[in-house]
């Protein structure tokens, strides 16, 4: 048995393009996933990033969803803390209306977003505190058993659409043990907790309705070409492109002036944030992706193909799909 591979779909758009070009990408990435092999396509919302085209996660999906068939599609994930329980529990109780069985609902508790952001959000500094009881309250409208006397999500009540808690830290796996819920480890560019975040929610995991034994989905880079000088060049292109993103200060650089930034300290963080990452030919990404599943002790791989180009990103999703079919979980 080979192991899932799922998607991370980082929805960018890209230097000269818009965000319709990114939503039309983001639909041709999740059909070629479809037609790979690969389990789900996740979503991640993110606010006032110049860059990022999925603030509005469910939307998104919904779109994404009538232009394929089968594909698992889901938020990983929406930042509870920006939103009310019943809200999302609509949300995504109209989805799973549309699309039943292909629905998924990852949570984080970070804002995914400043503080200027978070005003514009109308969100309360605080929220993030009440993650635990939101997700308990968000779980219980999809349940039918509201925990909010006469109010009930509709669409979403009964609709038991899944939940997974997403984090990069320990506060994530010991509440993903506690509910008894799927665990998504944020190991694609927040690597540093991850294996003991694993250990501890291995641990004390708590079966329940939803899930009877520890699932961790782990998260990590792929640059998967037909050569290893394509997939060098194009991993290239990604660091001085996160480079830009971190530490331009939104101004658009040239490639040197980018490549300046790396080489004056921008370099190790972002080496950091892309510590797990795959680099090269299918074979070279098979033996790395199956190093890192039994490092990360991880059930499912979610994969961010970082590729700078559409067609070089949907590339990567092929060769990535041929060369992990025969790796064992």
């Amino acid at each position: 048995m080979s192991i899932p591979l799922s998607i991370l779909d980082l929805a960018p758009i890209a230097k000269g393009t818009t965000a319709a070009d990114s939503i039309a990408a983001s639909v041709a990435l999740a059909r070629r996933a479809e037609e790979t092999g690969y389990r789900r396509v996740w979503y991640a919302e993110h606010h006032n990033m110049p860059r990022i085209a999925s603030s509005a996660t469910s939307v998104l999906i919904a779109h994404v969803g009538a232009r394929t068939s089968s594909i698992r599609l889901g938020a990983g994930g929406v930042m509870l803390p920006n939103h009310s329980p019943l809200t999302i529990a609509e949300q995504f109780g109209t989805l799973e209306a549309m699309y039943p069985g292909r629905i998924d609902l990852g949570l984080g508790r970070a804002p995914g977003s400043d503080q200027n952001t978070m005003y514009a959000l109308r969100r309360d500094p605080r929220s993030a505190d009440r993650f635990p009881q939101d997700v308990l309250e968000l779980q219980a409208y999809l349940a039918g058993e509201s925990r909010v006397p006469g109010v009930d999500a509709i669409p979403g009540k009964g609709s038991n659409v899944p939940l997974y808690v997403l984090g990069s830290s320990m506060f994530g796996a010991t509440l993903a043990a506690a509910l008894g819920l799927p665990y998504a480890f944020a190991s694609h560019f927040a690597p540093a907790m991850l294996e003991p975040a694993v250990e501890a929610y291995r641990r004390e995991f708590k079966p329940s309705a939803q899930l009877d034994a520890p699932y961790v989905i782990a998260g990590v880079n792929v640059v998967a070409a037909d050569t290893r000088s394509a997939a060098e060049e194009a991993f290239a292109a990604v660091r001085r492109t996160l480079a830009v993103g971190l530490f331009g200060r939104g101004r658009s650089m040239s490639d040197d002036e980018a490549q300046l930034l790396l080489d004056g300290g921008a370099g190790r963080h972002v080496d950091t944030m892309l510590t797990h990452t795959a680099v090269g030919t299918p074979a070279e990404v098979r033996e790395y992706l199956a190093g890192f599943a039994e490092q990360a002790d991880a059930d499912e791989l979610i994969v961010a193909h970082q590729f700078p180009g559409v067609e070089g990103r949907l590339r990567s999703v092929e060769l990535t799909a041929e060369a992990m079919q025969t790796v064992a979980v």
